[in-house]
């Protein structure tokens, strides 16, 4: 079949995701029919190839059909497809949870499974709650987030995010939760650094806890970069106030990774680059090596020991139909063994400090704005006011072979990590043409 069959098809009977399908029929937003994957590529039905540079969106670490994650798949399917683990366990299972467990060298040692990142945060938040009750503390039945945070789409994590276009539409479903300031490194003044930065906004969240604490079960960030917010990058200081503010007034800190996880910061959890630990651990996405659905929330012994009762009410009786699926855990045995495997970070190193001196004439173009980088991501905000920018843009990379999906005006790469020279070369060239004529 054609690409146009597919089209058709689709445009009739899919409604897709976080998109205006009225775009979709009117081609305004190109919709690309995927025939197959290979490495960092896609490849359409009539042949034309696009290069994953989001990694589908951000999950795709090892590349697309890879080898390895495909046999283990494969082995785990002759075995055992599925089973309840409500009163049932398995190796892929237990094997992956002792695996996470010693990547936080033991001090987050229990894992609780889901599927997606949105339940990951669902589950972290309730647990935090259900945490407090059991202790006798129910009061503690709020949250606070970062300004221009963003947590997932359902009810519960919408409500601790604040970014206007996933939550204003659902306002009144929401049970509100407060935003203090962001640490964004690019709200630096004359003089100032990122840690200064970062420790202007601990200081807003110090005055936040000290008059709140009582009322409050946890305080939830993206560590390092605020993914869907704009790539808003802040030096790790700031978790180490936050940790610290947290151990003092009491509340939790729940540590959403679910985008920054994974090596994608430059250490396998973003977390680590502050040397500290939080109560909470959301992880998703990268987590299978961007196969299968699967999302943890891995969480302390103290945590654990709350709930461990001979009272049923006083245990976690949250579930998914799919909760520990014994082929996503395999696919991610596979993917954690690459990085064991590979010495993946050190890889990703060398490569983004070649890819930095790759996007320098990037740089340089005239409406580019405050280049980052943090570990395997990069982003760029352009200065521009057309509110046709994003959709001109990601046209005219798609003409060009390269698949990117700016937030608003901030234009971000997060590549799989095996591109190679030559790949890096093409996106960043091609990147600077996309621009210059979405600019024109």
């Amino acid at each position: 079949m054609h690409n146009r069959d597919w089209l058709d098809r689709s445009r009739a009977a899919v409604w897709h995701p976080c998109t205006q399908m009225k775009q979709h029929e009117a081609d305004v937003l190109p919709l690309v029919p995927v025939a197959r994957g290979e490495g960092a590529w896609l490849y359409d039905y009539e042949g034309r190839r696009y290069l994953d540079a989001i990694s589908s969106w951000w999950v795709n670490l090892f590349g697309h059909a890879n080898p390895r994650i495909n046999a283990a798949i494969k082995d785990q399917l002759e075995r055992l497809e599925h089973v309840i683990l409500a009163g049932f366990t398995h190796a892929p299972v237990v094997e992956l949870s002792e695996r996470l467990a010693t990547l936080t060298r033991n001090a987050l040692g229990h894992c609780f499974y889901a599927s997606d990142g949105s339940s990951a945060v669902e589950i972290a938040l309730k647990m935090s709650f259900h945490y407090w009750r059991n202790n006798g503390r129910a009061e503690k039945n709020r949250f606070v987030s970062v300004a221009g945070s963003y947590h997932g789409e359902t009810l519960g994590t919408l409500s601790v995010g604040d970014v206007a276009l996933y939550k204003d539409a659902y306002a009144p479903l929401l049970r509100q939760a407060t935003a203090v300031p962001s640490p964004d490194a690019r709200a630096a003044k004359p003089g100032e650094t990122a840690t200064d930065v970062a420790a202007r906004a601990a200081a807003a969240l110090e005055t936040y806890l000290a008059e709140f604490h009582e009322s409050l079960a946890a305080f939830i960030v993206e560590p390092l970069v605020q993914g869907a917010g704009g790539m808003a990058m802040h030096d790790p200081h700031y978790l180490r106030l936050a940790r610290a503010l947290c151990d003092r007034y009491g509340v939790h800190l729940i540590c959403d990774e679910i985008m920054v996880g994974f090596g994608r910061t430059g250490t396998l959890f973003a977390y680590e680059q502050a040397g500290i630990r939080p109560d909470f651990l959301c992880l998703s996405k990268g987590l299978t090596g961007g196969y299968l659905p699967l999302s943890v929330v891995m969480t302390t012994d103290e945590v654990y020991a709350t709930f461990y009762d001979d009272l049923v009410t006083r245990g976690f009786l949250h579930s998914h139909s799919y909760t520990g699926n014994p082929l996503a855990c395999r696919a991610a045995l596979a993917t954690l063994a690459i990085f064991a495997e590979d010495d993946v970070l050190a890889r990703n190193r060398r490569f983004a400090k070649r890819f930095c001196v790759l996007l320098a004439p990037l740089a340089k173009h005239p409406l580019v704005r405050h280049l980052r980088t943090c570990g395997m991501i990069w982003a760029l905000d352009v200065d521009t006011q057309d509110p046709g920018f994003r959709l001109r843009f990601y046209r005219e990379a798609l003409s060009r072979e390269v698949l990117l999906r700016p937030l608003g005006t901030t234009v971000y790469f997060m590549p799989p990590y095996i591109l190679d020279e030559e790949e890096a070369a093409l996106l960043a060239e091609r990147t600077l043409a996309a621009l210059d004529a979405a600019c024109a």
